[in-house]
């Protein structure tokens, strides 16, 4: 394929040129303000014949061309740095509009499909405690309380890594954290089937529980910012249907474990897949949009140009559609204030609070289902069965919604799955016998999951690239303070309560956390990243 195919950028951006036109006006201004200064001076000294104010205004003159200087040096460092900025924004744009036209094609499905089956591996291990909860408590003889601090230690784990990856994957890069993650989970579950005692499963729960925490954010944002914006909810929301996925292979995996030997082998066997981060180093490139906000701006377009490459010889050579950018603001100091400042602070605290009362519900009440289920009559096996088949409802629902974020949008989308959720729950904890308790639980997973999907969808594109990845985090690590108290809190009210308690408190969490959707969201169906955040 010929280069005239491509996009050539550097013909229409070059950086070098905009500072070097910036220093030579910021000179040339300076220069000829000093000496203009300078000569205006002497003439009206000479004028003034040496009065008796020569001294004190010669004095002055000296000052001023003393000063002069210094003042030239500091407009050509302001000149030199605004010139920086405006390239840097010309890149942003240019990066971002080259990303857009491109047509979807096999090459960035691939880039999916590995993002996606690293995140099915790690819900299999996630989704694993739900299945052995009841074994492990007879193993070590636990009270409910004891099994429900057991299951939030895992939470804990990914409300640090949460909170750390997403500040690490904007200053060091999304394909590095995410190679780090897979690591962390795989030696977190290789310890757990290694453990003899509750306090070592303790511990490796919460190594596993980091690692899996430090893989959300940076997969919704790598995502994020591959995809085109017209389908970029469509396929996260796809990403985050490899969750029941997982889920359900977790599922399967248990149930023909538990028939031959005990749950040690469960998270052995799981850690297993964590060999996959090979494949990732590999193939994943790294983000250009990344790479152009931090300023690396000749690898951005080494990486933007590969892409460009294969997806042109993925096309058979056809040239590839012309870019439209559009104007992005020059890039002021961005960290982690900007979380909680201008049209940012109203989208923190809306998805802070969606976060934290979706996951409560969410994890409390799945956390405990295989446990609930023994509590109904139902023996270990057989509990195991009916969450599987609950759990296929997700599939279902994510796809659903998955159509539906595109279709309808964000924000309707989750308010939705939330108050469809909070109604199949409130059933599901009153559900008298096997038929109502299967339907519910139908019900209950195809709207949760199905949450899942619009919540990953919608988080990473409210905020700017440079601060993607640790506002995404943040809004995890707040939703994992959830998860973390949810299963503690149902092990302490389950006694007296009872089911029907349990399910009415992750009711209504649900439709708190839907009411924030409501009241503080914003619609960003169909825009791309940088028209929203800018």
């Amino acid at each position: 394929m010929s280069m005239n195919g491509l996009y050539n950028s550097r013909s229409e951006f070059d950086p070098g040129a905009c500072r070097r036109g910036g220093l030579r006006v910021a000179k040339g201004a300076g220069t000829v303000d000093a000496n203009t200064n300078t000569a205006a001076e002497e003439a009206s000294m000479d004028a003034r014949g040496g009065s008796r104010y020569d001294e004190v205004y010669a004095r002055t003159a000296r000052r001023r061309n003393m000063s002069a200087p210094d003042a030239s040096g500091e407009a050509d460092r302001l000149a030199s740095a605004q010139g920086a900025r405006s390239a840097q924004a010309a890149q942003i744009a240019n990066i971002a509009a080259r990303l857009e036209r491109l047509p979807l094609t096999s090459y960035q499905k691939v880039i999916f499909a590995i993002i996606a089956t690293a995140w099915f591996f790690d819900s299999m291990d996630l989704g694993a405690l739900t299945f052995v909860l009841g074994s492990i408590k007879q193993t070590f003889q636990l009270s409910t309380a004891e099994v429900g601090l057991l299951s939030s230690l895992s939470f804990l784990g990914m409300f640090v890594g949460a909170a750390s990856a997403g500040l690490l994957a904007d200053r060091f890069g999304r394909a590095k954290v995410f190679q780090t993650s897979m690591i962390f989970w795989g030696l977190g579950s290789l310890a757990c089937g290694l453990s003899s005692t509750v306090a070592m499963l303790g511990a490796s729960r919460l190594l596993l529980g980091f690692g899996m925490g430090m893989e959300f954010p940076v997969a919704q944002s790598m995502v994020s910012e591959i995809i085109p914006a017209e389908r970029r909810g469509r396929y996260i929301a796809y990403l985050e249907g490899f969750w029941p996925l997982g889920f359900i292979a977790s599922g399967v995996l248990i149930y023909a474990v538990l028939s031959v030997a005990d749950w040690h082998w469960v998270f052995i066997l799981q850690a297993i897949p964590a060999l996959f981060v090979l494949v990732i180093r590999r193939y994943l490139p790294e983000s250009p949009r990344w790479l152009a906000a931090h300023g690396h701006s000749e690898r951005a377009e080494t990486v933007m140009q590969e892409i460009e490459s294969k997806v042109a010889a993925r096309l058979g050579g056809k040239a590839l559609p012309a870019p439209r950018p559009q104007a992005v603001a020059a890039p002021a100091r961005v960290d982690i204030a900007t979380l909680f400042s201008g049209i940012y602070a109203r989208r923190t605290t809306m998805l802070w609070m969606l976060w934290f009362f979706a996951l409560l519900g969410f994890y409390g009440l799945t956390t405990w289902l295989g446990a609930l289920l023994q509590a109904k009559g139902f023996p270990v096996t057989k509990s195991v069965f009916y969450t599987i088949l609950i759990s296929l409802a997700g599939i279902p629902g994510f796809l659903f919604s998955a159509w539906l974020v595109e279709s309808w949008g964000r924000k309707g989308t989750l308010a939705l799955n939330l108050i469809g959720g909070a109604v199949a729950c409130y059933f599901y904890g009153g559900a008298t016998d096997q038929t109502q308790l299967i339907v519910a639980g139908l019900c209950m997973q195809f709207f949760l999951f199905g949450m899942w999907s619009a919540l990953y969808a919608y988080t990473p594109e409210l905020y700017p690239t440079a601060v993607r990845a640790t506002g995404t985090g943040f809004a995890s690590a707040v939703g994992r303070i959830g998860s973390l108290i949810g299963p503690m809190v149902i092990g302490l009210i389950l006694p007296t309560a009872g089911q029907s308690g349990v399910f009415a408190l992750g009711a209504g969490a649900f439709v708190i956390a839907a009411l924030a959707v409501l009241i503080l969201g914003e619609e960003t169906k169909g825009r791309t990243l940088e028209h929203i955040s800018h």
